[in-house]
């Protein structure tokens, strides 16, 4: 087994070694020689598909060079998509650590497991690559703060996948908020139902000849393989996942931070709990948070096996101003006066939104990988960098560790790091497997 420090020692002289073909269809896919940036898709189940179809999308500007999974059948799979799609299939790895020695490869895309996220991420800024990564940037506040600081040290861009970010909609109707067209914006409430089904009681298995169960570890500390963790509900396990809040919260609790402006809360509360089923499943099911700004709030309730939608709507924000209010999500927003009453409202194409797509594959995406593409080959502004997008992230966090000890949180507003209380803070950062520790 090889582990990350040993990893990290040999990757600049592999690098170095590597060597580039000079034929034609090799130099067409380096960038610079057709403006096309080359990307290495990691972690290929569900969100992957998306990013699958975000650079099928953006074809004049990006070209799919690599794909890496620990599981083969996924590998066999996503080729094959790609093959359909795109015309052409990707070269395919079971270590993503092979496609980060590459010089050919510009940028990666990350869309596995949470617990891989940042130390992916990491290690691609090493190695020189540019970087796009699924929401949540971290497993951990910790992992947040050092995926900022990392991306600082290596200059390389980091884009977070909160793609509401690059709706046009949803940047046209912040701007009129923070323009005054509902007052003084001071609340964001912000939702998310589904009807998720019981994960029942795992049982210890054999690894599947597919899978390779020690890298799909990678930094977490190792347990044996069960039944119920592959390919999906890792999320409801603390040791790789974090909860509804930061699978699906994440979205909406960003538009209502950016809508109102603020960033780290002086207060944070969560109540909650698993009252559905009783299973593995080491989250709540049924979450409502709450944090607190001198002059602002914003909540979030998350109810991941009741689909009873709020405002006839599964997920959205809604914006509270002192002369109006604004209702958003992935298909529109509505503004509405005092009373009530709704005086403008704005939809889009139903076909270029997500509510349906069990993967995301929507417009929003592709136009966030426009972004980041545009971020790499022009230097324009990314909508969702990790300096932005981990704050999102940490304040999430931050309600699970406060969901966790059972009381309010008072924070530092320019970290985010709890207050006069040890016992929480320890839920900052998390214990690694021996070797696999992110550093910068």
């Amino acid at each position: 087994m090889i582990t990350r420090r040993e990893f990290g020692k040999t990757m600049a002289v592999s690098a170095a070694g590597l060597v580039v073909s000079s034929t034609a269809k090799s130099y067409a896919q380096i960038m610079g020689a057709n403006d096309r940036v080359n990307f290495a898709v990691i972690g290929l189940h569900s969100r992957g598909y998306a990013h699958l179809s975000a650079l099928k999308a953006n074809a004049g500007t990006s070209r799919l060079v690599a794909v890496a999974d620990v599981e083969s059948t996924f590998l066999e799979k996503y080729a094959a998509a790609a093959q359909q799609s795109l015309g052409y299939a990707p070269q395919t790895e079971r270590d993503f650590r092979k496609l980060l020695e590459r010089s050919d490869i510009d940028a990666i895309s990350i869309a596995t497991p949470d617990h891989w996220h940042t130390p992916i991420a990491i290690d691609g800024l090493k190695a020189g690559k540019n970087v796009y990564v699924e929401k949540p940037c971290s497993h951990n506040p910790a992992e947040g703060a050092l995926l900022v600081a990392a991306q600082k040290k290596y200059g390389k861009l980091v884009q977070m996948g909160t793609q509401q970010r690059s709706s046009p909609h949803t940047i046209e109707i912040v701007q009129r908020i923070h323009s005054g067209e509902i007052g003084r914006a001071y609340y964001g409430m912000a939702w998310y139902a589904n009807t998720r089904k019981s994960i029942g009681h795992g049982l210890d298995v054999p690894v599947p000849a597919t899978l390779d169960w020690d890298l799909w570890q990678g930094p977490a500390p190792r347990r044996p393989y069960r039944s119920n963790v592959q390919p999906y509900n890792w999320h409801w396990f603390r040791i790789w996942g974090t909860g509804e809040a930061l699978n699906n919260g994440t979205h909406e609790v960003d538009v209502c931070r950016w809508a109102l402006g603020v960033d780290y809360p002086e207060r944070v509360t969560a109540s909650g709990g698993r009252y559905q089923f009783k299973d593995d499943w080491q989250f709540y099911d049924t979450l409502v948070t709450s944090f607190e700004y001198p002059d602002k709030m914003i909540s979030w309730e998350g109810r991941s096996c009741s689909g009873m939608k709020i405002y006839h709507r599964d997920r959205g924000s809604t914006i509270l101003g002192t002369t109006g209010t604004v209702l958003v999500d992935r298909d529109g927003y509505e503004i509405y006066d005092l009373d009530g009453k709704m005086t403008s409202e704005y939809r889009v194409n139903k076909q270029a939104t997500s509510s349906a797509d069990l993967v995301g594959r929507d417009s929003m995406t592709d136009a966030h990988f426009a972004n980041f593409i545009a971020g790499i080959t022009k230097g324009e502004k990314l909508h969702a960098p990790i300096e932005v997008g981990n704050i999102s992230v940490t304040v999430l966090q931050l309600s699970n560790i406060a969901w966790e000890v059972q009381r309010e949180l008072k924070l530092d507003t320019t970290d985010g790091k709890i207050l006069d209380d040890p016992e929480a803070m320890k839920g900052w950062g998390r214990e690694y497997q021996p070797g696999w520790e992110p550093t910068i």
